[in-house]
């Protein structure tokens, strides 16, 4: 990427011309700032990484604004003809998007460039790259491609199974270690395949893949039938990741490609280390992530990646139309913001609550009568028993999570025994628990990127509260709504 595309408009003549009004020494500075700003801007297109410190909110916005004058939207003297011309009737819309209008890709390929809109195009290009730094600085050294996708992870995930189609065209089944967060089910479905469930096995409190049964399915029906493996990382404990190294050298050794779910992994180094592992012993095609969850911008966007350029490739060609370029725009704003220091330091930080948040919930657990699940394979996710609380009722586990959502605890999720959902056709027994029948109640807690240890605190305190009021047999509440605790319990982020 060549930074002679960025010819300032205060260009050394504009500023030589302003000498004649104002001071020159004064003006000569003026310069030099100037000049520090597109230094960053230079190094930015030079390099196409992640800048090691963040930017400044000026540097950002200057940058945006000198993308923004290279759409034809933007020009002077632009007369549009056409049925797409950038045309934004809300000043304020225009403003939320810095006026970059045209979305990004083209018709064939959302990567392509845009004849009438080399700034969005540049925006592209420079956010999938530095994403592509991102990945190998949080785990993943030997990713080739990557882009961003303006759907959430479920679709992202259903665009590549389309893609596999076109490879695998006989292919029926996919195999799916079970996990119990509907969007990842509904992927395979709303691709047309038919998902050939793997239930989990129970090694101490903790939920781990089947390898053998998985092994059995794909001798029962054929590895040709199967168009992949869809395996997961990031997942509610006491689910932990799925054992990615084994069911990569099983998808190599059958000839069988293989996605991975890894909607909000990036943030763990041990979830990234997996795919990494897998990559390296055995077959792993692809691997998406949401940017919302690893990222903290508005829901809305992910990241496709993989080994194999071609393969990103294709997936890139097989979205169809042009696509929002706001999924790139805010993550790219907020990578240059935080610098891959500030980024760094985030990670580092959720890493460290989350053993702050074991100790607390462990500690609050014993003083219940409860116990923190041994979930040691999960770096993310943790789980407390609620079987002190089963003994009263079963009506006060699932009134546990409604009292804590109406104190405003989110992200807690309460999951009872023996609840049965059906999605689009299928039973799952014990839905929530990823298992048929765990042998327990449990209360999920999470240390996502961006939790405080105020977070924590707070969170204790009122899970304390709620327990000791319902060890008192108090009057079933319900949330502001109305809705019991099964109602708000299907969050699947943490």
């Amino acid at each position: 990427m060549n930074s002679e595309i960025f010819r300032s408009l205060m260009n050394s003549e504009i500023f030589s011309l302003s000498e004649r009004l104002v001071s020159s020494s004064y003006v000569q500075q003026g310069l030099q700032a100037r000049r520090a700003h597109e230094q960053l801007i230079r190094l930015l297109l030079q390099q196409g990484k992640c800048p090691e410190e963040g930017w400044s909110e000026s540097t950002v916005e200057l940058f945006l604004n000198e993308l923004a004058v290279m759409d034809s939207n933007n020009f002077l003297g632009n007369c549009g003809v056409g049925e797409r011309e950038g045309r934004v009737a809300s000043g304020l819309v225009a403003r939320r998007h810095y006026r970059l209008i045209h979305g990004i890709g083209r018709s064939g390929d959302i990567a392509a460039v845009q004849p009438k809109a080399a700034g969005s195009s540049l925006l592209n290009k420079i956010t999938n790259s530095v994403m592509l730094d991102v990945l190998r600085f949080t785990g993943v050294r030997s990713v080739s491609s990557c882009f961003v996708v303006p759907m959430a992870t479920g679709m992202s995930l259903t665009l590549c199974f389309l893609t596999l189609r076109h490879r695998r065209p006989g292919a029926r089944f996919i195999l799916w270690p079970r996990i119990d967060q509907k969007s990842c089910f509904k992927s395979m479905l709303t691709a047309g395949f038919e998902p050939v469930v793997i239930e989990n096995v129970l090694e101490g409190d903790e939920l781990r893949t089947n390898l053998e049964e998985v092994e059995r399915k794909i001798e029962e029906l054929g590895a040709e039938n199967f168009l992949c493996i869809h395996s997961t990382t990031s997942c509610f404990a006491p689910r932990v990741p799925d054992r990615l190294e084994e069911l990569a050298v099983l998808c190599a050794k059958h000839d069988i490609p293989h996605i991975v779910n890894n909607a909000y992994g990036m943030q763990s180094s041990k979830c990234m280390h997996l795919i990494q592992q897998g990559a390296r012993v055995g077959r792993i095609d692809a691997f998406v992530q949401s940017l919302d969850k690893n990222f903290m911008v508005p829901v809305g966007g992910a990241i496709i990646a993989g080994f194999d350029e071609n393969f990103i490739k294709e997936i890139s060609k097989m979205y169809p139309g042009r696509a929002s370029a706001s999924p790139s725009l805010d993550v790219l704003i907020t990578l240059l913001t935080l610098g891959a220091n500030g980024y760094k330091k985030l990670l580092a930080e959720r890493k460290e609550l989350y053993g702050h948040l074991a100790q607390e919930l462990s500690a609050l657990a014993e003083r219940h009568g409860e116990r923190l699940l041994h979930t040691p394979h999960n770096p993310i996710s943790l789980a407390m028993s609620l079987n002190r609380l089963q003994t009263h009722s079963t009506a006060a586990v699932t009134q546990l999570g409604s009292m804590l959502f109406t104190r405003q605890v989110s992200g807690a999720r309460v999951v009872p025994l023996g609840v049965e959902q059906t999605v689009s056709g299928h039973t799952f027994r014990g839905f929530m628990s990823h298992a048929d029948a765990y042998p327990c109640p449990y209360l999920n807690a999470a240390s996502a990127i961006g939790i405080t240890r105020d977070d924590i605190t707070l969170c204790i305190k009122r899970l304390d509260k709620c327990l000791k009021s319902l060890s008192k047999e108090a009057p079933a509440e319900k949330s502001e709504s109305g809705s019991p605790a099964e109602d708000v319990d299907d969050q699947t982020v943490p």
